[in-house]
């Protein structure tokens, strides 16, 4: 038994040294150095203070900002550390009330908003977290904004439009608006 267990240990501190500590700095250095703002966490600056992240959806209830995507992550919404889905099926009763409810969020919010909402302002992710929400949804919440902030409709959704962005790689999803890019865009107008 002495013999195998001098071995064993010698390999066990090697693995240790190379999975544990050489593989993870030169993990760290290399996203650091090909992605360095995803790798500290994509932190949005304003007048010297973070105000949130582009890869992590913020809760915004003020009726004069475009509303992101509901979170999952409840019960405090958009929280990174309880990531996931909601697991509810879209049969359960759950879900739907849930849905319904948002809608009426919606509805009261713009009662002269005759337009079809659209699903992603009131489903949730699977990560919870979404940053993004379609175009078709930042359209719908235009009127809203824009009576608050008492501007024309117009000139927000130039905002919107040029806030947008395209598929990724041309064809992977739709096209999608960063909810805290276009809040700030709107707070700099």
């Amino acid at each position: 038994m002495k013999s195998t267990f001098r071995p064993a240990l010698i390999i066990f501190a090697i693995l240790t040294l190379i999975c544990g500590v050489i593989y993870p700095y030169a993990v760290t250095g290399i996203g650091k150095l090909a992605f360095s703002s995803q790798a500290e966490g994509s932190i949005v600056i304003q007048n010297g203070a973070a105000v949130g992240s582009s890869l992590i959806g913020q809760a915004f209830s003020s009726p004069q900002y475009f509303w992101g995507r509901p979170s999952a992550t409840g019960p405090m919404p958009n929280n990174a550390a309880a990531s996931g889905g909601s697991n509810l099926g879209p049969t359960n009763p759950a879900l739907l009330h849930a849905v319904k409810s948002r809608i009426d969020v919606l509805k009261a919010a713009d009662p002269d908003n005759i337009a079809a909402v659209p699903v992603d302002l009131v489903t949730a992710s699977g990560s919870g977290l979404d940053p993004d929400i379609s175009v078709a949804a930042a359209y719908y919440q235009i009127p809203r904004v824009a009576r608050t902030r008492k501007l024309a409709q117009e000139e927000v959704k130039a905002i919107v439009d040029r806030i947008s962005q395209p598929q990724y790689l041309g064809f992977f999803g739709e096209n999608r608006v960063n909810v805290l890019a276009l809040n700030l865009a709107l707070d700099q107008r």
